[in-house]
């Protein structure tokens, strides 16, 4: 009797410590939790800012339609683009998930390869991308001084420059649009004129 009154005690106390670990823990996540910010598309120093406008350049989609992208929008609708390659793992992720927020936030989306023209057939095929939704040529990512994939430039309809930068998830796709709403060029820049105030 006296051994198992031991062994319960024991065991108690080895319950009471993990309990008080747990509590412990969960207080830390909290206090990381709040010292964490948001973090949105990493901007990149180089191509057009912030705010200025958009480099006016014409393009060919893959399915022969014209279009200048830069100007105001016959839509009246912000324009997305996403550069993306066929051999980028996580542009395959991200290409469903900005259609989904093209059509969320009522978006023309617009993406930008810079392949071998089978290579984006291919990839337009497997993603059901209409080829009048789709660009390949080299102009446009140097326009904007692209360099890492997949990279997301938001255009309002009025020509300028919103929000940009490397993605690499829908939070970081919304928070192009979130800039837009906000008047903010990124998290960053929000959360600095915050500080500010």
């Amino acid at each position: 009797m006296n051994a198992q009154f031991v062994s319960q005690s024991l065991l108690w106390l080895v319950v009471a410590g993990l309990a008080f670990t747990v509590l412990a823990l969960a207080r830390q996540v909290g206090v990381l939790h709040e010292r964490l910010t948001p973090v949105g598309a990493l901007t990149t120093g180089t191509g057009p800012a912030v705010g200025e406008a958009a480099p006016l350049l014409r393009a060919v989609a893959l399915d022969g339609t014209r279009m200048e992208i830069g100007t105001r929008r016959a839509s009246g609708r912000a324009l997305l683009m996403l550069f993306v390659s066929r051999t980028c793992p996580i542009c395959k992720v991200l290409i469903p998930v900005a259609r989904d927020v093209g059509r969320a936030e009522r978006l023309d989306v617009l993406f930008v390869g810079d392949s071998d023209i089978a290579e984006q057939q291919a990839l337009i095929a497997a993603f059901g991308i209409s080829p009048g939704d789709f660009v390949n040529g080299p102009e446009i990512g140097m326009a904007y001084r692209v360099d890492k994939l997949p990279h997301a430039v938001l255009i309002d309809a009025e020509g300028t420059v919103v929000a940009r930068g490397l993605v690499n998830s829908r939070e970081h796709l919304e928070s192009l649009v979130v800039a837009q709403e906000t008047g903010f060029g990124s998290v960053q820049a929000f959360l600095r004129a915050k500080q500010v105030a």
